[in-house]
């Protein structure tokens, strides 16, 4: 092969299917909601309150995707390719979630959401730019926007928790 031209193998893995990506998003936001709803009881009342709203922010994420996904006007774009985000593996990553044992303590919970919320950003955000306008890049767009809120609200909480001394 000539030195820096790119292979066929090499373009076909740098495509997926929106389909195969709504996939992905699906059990990325199911992971994240049966991760924070099994961590409620674990956690102290300084942050018990964030994990639900976050169990609940991701069904509802959920609930988006797969209504998207199962939309029969949009199946045709569905089935498009489309550029890999450069952000897949680590998005992908996140639905092997970690352990943080019977009682995680409030600044290792709020660590990991907020880098599974900069991820998601990330990741969604490039999608919205990928994808043309209609259904997909408007949802894409929204939850770009939702993760980015959800950040923003963590960050206050542990800047509260953690430095503050409680909420």
């Amino acid at each position: 092969m000539i030195e820096g031209a790119v292979s066929s193998y090499e373009k076909i893995k740098a495509k997926t299917s929106l389909r195969d990506i709504l996939d992905v998003a699906c059990s990325f936001e199911a992971s994240a909601r049966d991760f924070y709803t099994d961590l409620i009881p674990k956690v102290g009342k300084n942050v018990r309150w964030v994990v639900e709203e976050l169990a609940a922010e991701e069904q509802e994420h959920l609930d988006l995707l797969s209504g998207l996904a199962g939309r029969e006007d949009i199946a045709e774009q569905i089935k498009a390719e489309v550029r890999t985000p450069a952000t897949d593996s680590r998005f992908s990553d996140c639905v092997h979630l970690p352990d943080l044992g019977p009682s995680p303590d409030d600044q290792a919970v709020l660590q990991y959401a907020m880098g599974r919320e900069q991820i998601a950003m990330e990741h969604y955000r490039s999608l919205a730019e990928s994808t043309a306008p209609g259904p997909i890049h408007d949802l894409f767009s929204f939850l770009a926007g939702e993760e980015t809120k959800h950040k923003t609200e963590l960050e206050k909480v542990y800047y509260e928790v953690v430095h503050s001394g409680g909420v």
